[in-house]
Order: C-alpha cells, then sequence, then structure tokens
C-alpha cells in the first residue's frame, strides 16, 4: 500500500485537522514511475568568510555583488571577500535598485548613489523619508509613506517639489514601492495603486484607476515580485492576514488554511520586519517568506505541475522550530550568495551539501491519514523507497519514525540505518509497527548526514475485520 509523503496531517489542542508541510525537504513534481512526486534535501549552506557587519540587503549590479553590512556599502567577490565602499549610516533592513549610471539604496530613511566610483548622499531637502525606491523611466521615485517623490531626470541628486505624487484612494500609508512591466505598484497597508508614465509636466506618472487591488501590504519588505506579479503578505480592511498574488488588477490568494494558521501564531508587529524574497532555480519558482523563527516556502511551479499548493519549512535546527539561517539570496558568480542574520557571515547555497553554515541540522515529515473504514489494520512493515549512498561522507547516519492514532501523541521512536555513502541499494525499512483500530498517520526525521531522496512510503498491511 502506498501512502503520500509530500504533505502529512496532524491535529492541535482544539479538535481540527492540521497539515504538516515537510522540514528542510523540497517536493518535487517527477514522475519517477515509483510515484509521481519526491522529495529531496534542500540546499545546504557553505560559508566562504566574514564581511563587516550583520548583513541589511544585497544586489548584483554590474556582475558584483553588492550589500550593506552593518552601516557600510560593500562588494563580496566570488571568493567572498569583502571590501568596503563607504557608509550609508545606520538603519534598519535597505531597498536597492540600479539605473544606467547609478546603484540606489536606502538606509535610515537617507537616499545614497553610488556610480561605481563615488559613493554620495541625496541631500536635497525636498527629498524627504526615503523609505523604498525603485528605478522607472530615468527617475528614482521613493516614498515617505505619503508622498511619491522623484528625483529630476537631468540630476538624480535634485528633487522638484512640485512634483510629488500620492497615493490616494484610500487614507492607508504606503509601505512600499515596486517595479513590474515598467509601472509602479504602490503597495498601501489596506490597498495597491498601480501606476504608469504619461508625461505630465509636474509628476508624470498616473494612476492606473482599473489595475487598483483592495488588498495591501504589512510592511515594507512583506512584499516582492514574483514572476510576471506581485507577491505579499498583508490584507483588506477589517480582514486577517493572508499571502496573495496580485495580478490583473486582482489579489489571489496562495495561502492554505495552514499557512493562515501559522500566520496567526504572530501578532501584526512581529510580522511587519518579515521579508519576502523569490528565488527561481530549476523547474523550481520559490516564494520565502522569513518569519521570525522559521521561512515558510511556496513554489509556484510545482503547484501548477501537482495541481495542489506546494509549501514546504525551512529551519536551521536539528529539532523543533529554528530560523533559517539564511537572508537576502542574491543570484550572482552563477550561485546563489546568502548572508547569516544578524551575524557578518557570508556564503552561498549548494545542493551538494544539507548542512547549514557547518552546522548538523534535521529534516522531517509527516503522512496522510491511513484509515480502513474504521476496521482497523496491522503493520507488518513500512519502507521508505529512497536514493541511498549519498550520505555525509564517513557518517552512519540514522532515521527515526513514530506513529499516531490520535493526531496528538506519537508511539516511540524507532530508528533505522539511513547507510554509509556508497550504499545505493540500501533498503530503509521497519519491520513490526503495531497496529490501529480506526486510523494512524506516520512521521519521519532524520538529520542532514542522511542525505536522502525520498519517492514513496510502502507498507505492507494486514486489514482486520472486527
Amino acid at each position: 500500500m502506498q501512502i503520500p509523503i509530500l504533505n502529512g496531517i496532524f491535529s492541535d489542542g482544539s479538535p481540527d485537522f492540521r497539515t504538516s508541510y515537510p522540514v528542510n525537504l523540497v517536493p518535487v513534481p517527477k514522475s519517477t514511475g515509483i510515484a509521481e512526486g519526491y522529495l529531496r534535501p534542500a540546499d545546504g549552506i557553505v560559508k566562504l568568510g566574514e564581511g563587516v557587519g550583520a548583513n541589511r540587503g544585497g544586489i548584483a549590479w554590474r556582475g558584483t555583488l553588492y550589500r550593506v553590512m552593518g552601516s557600510d556599502l560593500v562588494t563580496v567577490s566570488q571568493g567572498g571577500d569583502v571590501a568596503v565602499i563607504g557608509s550609508v549610516g545606520s538603519g534598519g533592513r535597505v531597498t536597492f535598485t540600479y539605473g544606467f549610471d547609478h546603484l540606489a539604496v536606502t538606509s535610515g530613511g537617507r537616499l545614497y548613489l553610488y556610480d561605481g566610483t563615488t559613493l554620495a548622499q541625496v541631500d536635497d531637502p525636498d527629498l524627504g523619508t526615503a523609505l523604498s525606491v525603485v528605478w522607472v523611466d530615468g527617475y528614482y521615485m521613493t516614498t515617505d509613506g505619503e508622498f511619491l517623490v522623484i528625483t529630476e531626470l537631468n540630476n538624480p541628486f535634485a528633487v522638484d517639489p512640485l512634483k510629488y505624487g500620492s497615493s490616494e484612494s484610500d487614507p492607508d500609508p504606503i509601505k512600499a514601492l515596486l517595479k513590474l512591466r515598467n509601472e509602479i505598484y504602490a503597495l498601501n497597508r489596506n490597498t495597491i495603486e498601480v501606476f504608469s508614465n504619461v508625461g505630465s509636466p509636474n509628476f508624470p506618472f498616473n494612476r492606473i484607476t482599473g489595475a487598483q487591488i483592495q488588498k495591501g501590504t504589512l510592511g515594507p519588505h512583506t512584499c516582492c515580485v514574483y514572476g510576471e506579479a506581485i507577491a505579499f503578505m498583508g490584507s483588506g480592511g477589517n480582514e486577517s492576514l493572508s499571502v496573495y498574488i496580485a495580478v490583473n488588477g486582482t489579489a489571489q490568494k496562495i495561502a492554505t488554511r495552514e499557512i493562515e494558521d501559522v500566520l496567526g501564531q504572530y501578532t501584526e508587529a512581529q510580522l511587519e520586519s518579515v521579508f519576502m524574497q523569490e528565488r527561481t532555480q530549476g523547474s523550481h519558482q520559490f516564494l520565502e517568506i522569513h518569519l521570525p523563527d522559521q521561512t515558510i516556502v511556496f513554489d509556484a511551479a510545482a503547484t501548477q505541475s501537482l495541481g495542489d499548493a506546494v509549501w514546504f519549512t525551512l529551519r536551521s535546527s536539528t529539532t523543533g522550530l529554528g530560523r533559517w539561517q539564511v537572508c537576502d539570496a542574491v543570484w550572482c558568480y552563477d550561485r546563489w550568495n546568502v548572508c547569516k542574520p544578524g551575524a557578518p557571515d557570508v556564503g552561498y547555497l549548494d545542493k551538494d551539501v544539507a548542512s547549514h553554515w557547518g552546522e548538523t541540522v534535521g529534516w522531517e515529515f509527516g503522512t496522510m491519514i491511513t484509515y480502513n473504514e474504521g476496521r482497523g489494520a496491522i503493520f507488518h512493515e513500512v519502507e521508505l523507497v529512497c536514493l541511498t549512498g549519498r550520505v555525509a561522507f564517513g557518517s552512519d547516519p540514522t532515521v527515526w519514525t513514530s506513529y499516531s492514532t490520535d493526531g496528538l501523541t506519537y508511539s516511540m521512536e524507532k530508528p533505522v540505518k539511513a547507510g554509509r555513502q556508497g550504499e545505493y541499494a540500501k533498503r530503509i525499512s521497519w519491520l513490526q509497527q503495531g497496529h490501529m483500530r480506526n486510523w494512524r498517520l506516520q512521521k519521519f526525521r532524520g538529520n542532514s548526514d542522511a542525505r536522502l531522496a525520498i519517492a514513496r512510503l510502502e507498507a505492507r498491511i494486514e486489514p482486520l475485520n472486527f
């Protein structure tokens, strides 16, 4: 009997069925002849070196990786060497953009421009507070939360106060600016307005009335360009939070009920500092939402292939919750370059390892419910059908399993060896796995030493007729 493994079921203190998503395992929609999908280990993290402070944001410009670390704008070489360009002051997370001539960065409400040689602050008092910046049609556009402010075409260090714009369909504050298809999206707290360049003599951008969306984003970084759309975490007025894709003047919810339950465990104040980013890799299109103690990931490509929402979780812990120690993945030097949150470490993602910054991390997944119409069954054997023999060199890792008949309490874990390096024919199975009277579910866990691609869970079951 085959038991589905791409996501599982559990229960909590309330009478409710919850969905469990794989942890540090990526669902892959691929027909293998064994199953229509499998779970592969999430990429590991390799450390290259250390910078001059904690990372606050990054971007690739002219083939070079730029970051703000501590209070400095820096470059990071392919080998991990960090070179300081100049100070952009203190503050929280920064936003980056670039035009033909300058790299722009907002830091602590200030706007800085770098032309490849000189880093200088835009000190025109008419700029105001620069919370977010985008480049469009030769203009650097910023917002102070109330107005849309553009720099002059012939002088990006100058601002004309007669050329202010605003997002006024709702009295909610502007949280962020994004550019998509050369249109500006002003993401407010409860609404999203779209502007295009019509060449007006003062503020040259005009609101596209039919493109307005009646939902908005929670914070300045809880949104990002996602493929040919805008992804954001937020809500409309008098609504609870969820995750949406904004496209063609509508907002489509991509969060499942379980994801909304996860978001409901945090306060809005906690979630306001969350940041989201897209990371396209091979046949995957990841939307990463970096929560305070874990990262939840949506895969649009896998969702389209399987016809069901595909989510999974990333954590840098062996068991339980633990923040994924990755921030601001930037594609440069033919790889995803990353930093460790709150630390100066710089590195990159590597599919050939599973550890994070040299530390062992755990993985786990659960199954859907096995049900025999209330007649019960004996579980003689369960087997994980895997690609084995790719474990960490010199290790002899273990995989554990346990089961539950109520979704809350689990049996004692039973271990089995996952095989050593080169044991490609190793079978991972457990005998005498007890019985069920009504229904039951199974849970498996291991660590990054056991690098397994898990294709199927097979159970040898004897039905009971009582």
